[in-house]
């Protein structure tokens, strides 16, 4: 069974510094770090103590609310330090490795028994090895709660936003880890297990193509057409009290492994993109989870001054790669050219080498060429004036300017009722781009979304 949908909505940037298909492997040179913070929102408890002896797997912290989930191991080693932040939060856990594989052992199932195991016992086995992490759960994108039955499950195999990785590249070689992880999904639900493609890999023929006991759809159209919240408007939309999970394949391919071989993966896949990156680096790696992002990268990236993005390029953050690793949930870096010049009438200068959505520069008449982006906001922050201009680049049945406008004033009743509940921040990223008064839609967004999560609705 499968659908179709073509998304008119939306806008694909000609930006320069695409990544090729090269793989290639880079290994930790020093000590690999788990960081507890990048889940958001959530307290842990400590389980060791600086100079303790971990195996692959151990259990390094606990959450407090939901004890059965843990923050594992991703190597063996000695615990050399641990790092707290505000308020003595759980920050990081540095770790020495000995070079040694000794691991701890979790449950294994295979492809073909999955479907007879019951879902508590797969369950248990993705809350202690914390690999439960990667389900999340909608509305508010929050790890999923163990005792919380969705009504279905949506895997995104076609992320459109700039730069972000080939879900069919990410899949070779991984057709048992995929369909192992999507059979044990099925477990979890009475609804429904979607995977979501482009159209364009009706013409391959991979794991995610072929696979079985869920209901794959095509989407086709700018980005952001790959982006889970229009995937979940189309196929099956959140109201008030509905519970959906959404895992992306690099999701499947741990929770694949994991199962399959009963050890926690140690190892993922990452994109290096943007034209701050040599031509050559521009590519997939391979790399150890939690190892030094300054060792990922290398040298790189090109003469000059580089940010560095984690994530996605519209909706991402900057990082300084000397004081950050390889976060759990990872799929890629960006790096792109700080441009700290100023520039002569701005984002309103008549040229064909700056790239406008709009159509007031020569460049926009440009069809099949790709621009040189920098970070230079070409502008200062305005005030926002009621214009109807972001409407064309949401997919969702929502009016923005209302719905922002309501953010800002805090009337989350209204907000749930313009369908916030449906949306990310990243839904608004590229509203926060053409946006001539410079106004960071993602903020409001998310502060809302919080405020109804305390509040309740």
């Amino acid at each position: 069974m499968s659908a179709d949908f073509t998304i008119s909505k939306g806008l694909d940037l000609p930006i320069v510094g695409a990544p090729g298909t090269t793989i290639r492997s880079v290994s930790t040179r020093g000590t690999v770090s788990v960081f507890p913070s990048e889940f958001k929102k959530l307290k842990f408890k400590c389980l060791v103590e600086e100079g303790d002896t971990v195996s692959r797997g151990a259990k390094l912290a606990r959450r407090k609310d939901v004890p059965e989930f843990f923050v594992c191991s991703p190597v063996a080693g000695t615990v050399k330090a641990i790092h707290l932040g505000d308020r003595r939060s759980l920050k990081e856990i540095v770790i020495a490795p000995d070079g040694s594989d000794n691991s701890e052992e979790f449950q294994s199932f295979t492809v073909e028994g999955i479907l007879r195991a019951k879902a508590e016992n797969v369950m248990a086995v993705l809350l202690e090895s914390g690999m439960w992490g990667v389900i999340r759960q909608r509305p508010f994108n929050r790890i999923a709660d163990p005792a919380a039955k969705p009504k279905s499950i949506f895997v995104n195999g076609m992320a459109t936003a700039p730069f972000r990785p080939d879900a069919h590249v990410l899949a070779q070689g991984k057709g048992d880890e995929i369909q192992l992880a999507l059979k044990a999904l099925t477990l979890f639900t009475d609804g429904p297990v979607h995977v979501n493609l482009s159209s364009a890999a009706k013409e391959v023929s991979d794991p995610l193509t072929e696979a079985s006991h869920v209901q794959i759809n095509y989407f086709d159209g700018p980005h952001p057409s790959g982006n889970t919240s229009t995937h979940i408007h189309h196929l099956d939309p959140i109201i008030p009290g509905d519970t959906v999970w959404t895992l992306r394949v690099s999701d499947l391919i741990k929770i694949g492994e994991l199962l399959l071989t009963g050890r926690l993966p140690n190892q993922q896949r990452m994109v290096l993109a943007g034209e701050g990156f040599k031509e050559e680096a521009r590519g997939y790696v391979d790399v150890d989870t939690g190892m030094s992002l300054a060792d990922v990268l290398g040298n790189s990236l090109r003469d000059g001054a580089q940010r560095i993005i984690r994530g996605d390029l519209l909706a991402g953050e900057a990082v300084d790669p000397a004081d950050t690793g390889v976060y759990f949930y990872d799929e890629g870096f960006v790096a792109l050219p700080e441009d700290t010049e100023r520039h002569f009438l701005g984002w309103y200068a008549p040229t064909k080498t700056q790239y406008s959505a709009h159509k007031v520069v020569p460049s926009n008449w440009l069809k099949d060429k790709l621009f040189s982006f920098g970070t230079n906001l070409r502008g200062g922050h305005r005030a926002m004036v009621l214009t109807g201009i972001y409407d064309p680049y949401v997919t969702l049945d929502i009016m923005v300017d209302p719905l922002i406008r309501a953010c800002l004033a805090g009337e989350t009743e209204d907000a749930i009722a313009m369908g916030i509940l449906e949306s990310e921040p990243e839904d608004y990223a590229l509203c926060t781009f053409i946006c001539p008064s410079k106004t960071d839609f993602g903020k409001p967004i998310a502060e809302t979304l919080d405020l109804i999560e305390q509040e309740g609705f």
